[in-house]
């Protein structure tokens, strides 16, 4: 257990400082490095690389949230963006350590840590040596893939989140996020999340099916959205319609959607959630890595 933990130590902090390892805040002037550097892996990076797509640079944004990039010399070799939430990039778990460091000094609180298993769980170790106690640690979480066409019939009924179903959408998000996470998105206020359900509307990101009753029968969006990938995030069935067999066939109605935005579709998922990981694969989704997420 003291090798896993040992490169996460101050002393090994102080030997990475003493060998040209440094951490700063990117800049507008860095927004080519961190390009090139989640670039390395377009499907576990899709996160930041459509942050950089959307925003065009590396630099903080204007609430604040900003990307910590791990230099060795003057190269950039790992980053984490350091928002709402911490998202490593190509980060190598022997710096997670420092990268903690740093953003436990920001002050700001995040409300989680998601990304590649071994830099997220290093993180962890990091925060925690620092007095940030976690409240759950989900330390396997398949990533996967599908490069095609689903297997399974789409299910025409699927269609793109419209701005007139919006009071019937968001209670849907809420209701997943709370069956996610176990608490409501709204504790802070509904401002926010509301403002981020009607982005993705706008964005036509966002994928549901509502029937004639009115009611949101299937509901996920494409959370991430670059040139090669996009990450579906957020499925959710409403109670009332589970263990009819529908899943297959509304993901392979989402896939549908991602596949006219980029070759490639990807999420990830709770390992110990083993129907939604069947029907995935029954869609044609095969795992390529594993994430891992904290909640804090």
């Amino acid at each position: 257990m003291l090798s896993r933990v040992a490169p996460w130590l101050a002393s090994h902090k102080e030997n990475a400082a003493s060998a040209g390892i440094s951490v700063r805040t990117l800049a507008g002037a860095d927004t080519a490095a961190l390009r090139r550097l989640a670039s390395q892996d377009p499907v576990a990076n899709v996160f930041i690389l459509a942050h950089l797509r959307a925003a065009g640079s590396a630099a903080p944004t204007a609430g604040g949230a900003g990307v910590l990039g791990v230099f060795d010399d003057g190269i950039l070799v790992g980053a984490c963006w350091a928002g709402a939430n911490l998202v490593p990039v190509q980060l190598d778990p022997e710096f997670a350590g420092l990268v903690a460091a740093a953003a436990s000094n920001s002050g700001r609180r995040f409300a989680s840590a998601f990304g590649p298993a071994d830099a997220v769980l290093a993180l962890h170790a990091g925060l925690a040596a620092l007095g940030h106690a976690a409240h759950e640690v989900r330390d396997e979480q398949p990533l996967m893939t599908l490069c095609g066409p689903p297997s399974v019939e789409p299910n025409a009924d699927l269609g793109l989140g419209r701005l007139a179903d919006f009071d019937r959408i968001l209670p849907a998000c809420a209701a997943m996020f709370e069956e996610e996470v176990g608490y409501s998105p709204f504790l802070g206020g509904k401002e926010f999340y509301s403002r981020r359900v009607e982005g993705l509307i706008r964005q036509g990101h966002s994928l549901a099916h509502v029937n004639d009753s009115g009611d949101v029968v299937f509901k996920a969006e494409l959370g991430a959205v670059t040139a090669d990938v996009t990450q579906i995030q957020g499925v959710w069935m409403n109670p009332g319609y589970r263990g009819q067999g529908l899943s297959a066939g509304y993901m392979a109605a989402v896939v549908e959607k991602a596949r006219t935005l980029a070759p490639v579709t990807s999420l990830y998922v709770n390992g110990f959630n083993l129907r939604a990981r069947s029907t995935y694969e029954r869609v044609g989704f095969r795992q390529v890595g594993t994430f891992a997420t904290v909640l804090f």
